[in-house]
């Protein structure tokens, strides 16, 4: 009796264990992984077959590696004996800290694998390993280019420059895993507040220490134990997250679609972020004092350029730079490059007006094309006047001295008033 349940007992461990297409998470692990790779290799095809890139990778390696090999045998350039060190330190904490990780989770997982958790927990591991593995190969490969420079214009020995390359390594192993735990933990700014501890802050301690170490590579090998420990803690810390398994799903579809990302960046616009509440004028208060239509209507419009972070990215690039292409030209020029960057600027801001006023929902309200113009006139001298002043105070306080300090705010609320006129009268019929 005994036997015979003993058979029972293993045929139905054993029709338990076929149940599954893949009976075990290393299985399943290794199909994700392969189906990964797969799909990163379609996404590289639609942009360049391998026999268009082999015309590219071929000339490429053999030109790159004749350089290389020059810059090991023959005397450096003279401009490298002037870049620092620094440059270089910042450039392997760049390469360090960029990117993320990739778990290998699926939304199906919540569903078939809830139960499951030490599957879910082998996968993440291996996911969280062949993350490791890749930045490992990414700083590797950055680090051979940067050795003939670091030995040769920098003076760095064998020794210490193996020293640097574990540390570089250690202090990858140990940034990227609080990297992750921060962004499946915290959103929006808290999110950036928590990346000064997990990330900045190692991020520092190893341009300090690169700094120090050149001549001291034990300081080196001592700090890269410490990252190592810290690596280990930060993996243990983040395999026993809870109640994050809906954001590593999110944080593993923006690694598989990096590169996609990468290729449409020119083409297409980025997907605006889920938000409950706009960042800024939360309550929907009257902007202005005025209860008139058109004033409401020109409140809507500068809240709705606000809050568009395209349009509001573009709003203080345009002044960027025009603020620095004022700065650095001569006196003489300052005023004309004044005048044509702040009609260039009319000009774009009008163009955002005419589209705002023509969008289908405005087409709902009962505005007439009279009001809609007055509209457009109380936006502009709104969105524009910021802009000729600060530009305004770029011309007059370095032209003029302590007099620039009295004049920029009338003189740029006056060509700001100006200007929005003129524009408005030509391009919204009034």
């Amino acid at each position: 009796m005994s036997t015979r349940k003993l058979v029972a007992e293993e045929a139905h461990a054993a029709v338990k264990q076929t149940a599954f297409t893949f009976p075990t998470a290393r299985r399943l692990f290794w199909r994700r992984l392969r189906s990964h790779m797969h799909e990163q290799q379609k996404i590289i095809r639609t942009a360049a077959d391998w026999t268009v890139l082999l015309y590219f990778i071929i000339p490429g390696g053999l030109l790159g590696g004749r350089f290389y090999l020059g810059f090991w045998n023959e005397p450096l350039p003279d401009w490298i004996g002037n870049i620092p060190f620094s440059l270089a330190a910042v450039l392997l904490v760049l390469v360090l800290s960029r990117g993320g990780m990739l778990l290998l989770l699926q939304e199906g997982d919540l569903l078939f694998l809830k139960q499951r958790t030490e599957w879910i927990r082998t996968i993440m591991l291996r996911g969280i390993v062949y993350s490791l593995i890749l930045t490992t190969l990414k700083i590797a490969a950055v680090f051979v280019l940067l050795l003939p420079f670091l030995i040769r214009s920098f003076g760095w020995s064998a020794d210490a420059a193996a020293a640097l390359l574990v540390l570089s390594i250690t202090a990858s192993w140990f940034i990227k895993p609080m990297s992750h735990i921060v962004k499946v933990q915290r959103q929006g700014w808290r999110r950036w507040l928590w990346q000064l501890p997990g990330v900045v802050l190692p991020c520092g301690i190893y341009v300090r220490v690169v700094l120090y170490g050149s001549s001291q590579p034990l300081v080196l090998w001592i700090t890269a134990c410490l990252f190592a420990a810290g690596a280990i803690l930060a993996i243990r810390l983040r395999l026993g997250l809870q109640g994050t398994f809906l954001n590593d799903v999110r944080e593993d579809y923006k690694q598989r679609m990096r590169i996609a990302a990468l290729m449409l960046r020119g083409v297409l616009d980025k997907p605006r972020p889920t938000r409950h509440k706009p960042w800024i004028f939360r309550k929907s208060q009257p902007l202005l004092k005025s209860t008139e239509p058109e004033s409401r209507f020109a409140a809507a419009a500068v809240k709705a350029l606000l809050r568009n972070p395209a349009h509001l990215k573009l709003y203080l690039q345009f002044m960027g730079v025009s603020l620095v292409a004022i700065f650095i030209v001569p006196a003489v020029l300052k005023w004309i490059i004044f005048i044509v960057l702040s009609l260039l600027f009319a000009y774009w801001l009008t163009s955002f007006w005419i589209f705002f006023a023509g969008d289908d929902y405005i087409g709902i309200l009962p505005f007439t094309k009279e009001q809609k113009a007055e509209a457009g006139a109380r936006t502009i001298p709104l969105l524009l006047i910021p802009y000729t002043v600060l530009c305004a105070a770029v011309v007059c306080i370095p032209v003029y001295s302590w007099w620039g300090l009295l004049l920029f705010i009338p003189v740029g609320a006056a060509a700001g008033l100006l200007i929005s006129r003129v524009y408005t009268a030509i391009r919204l019929g009034r």
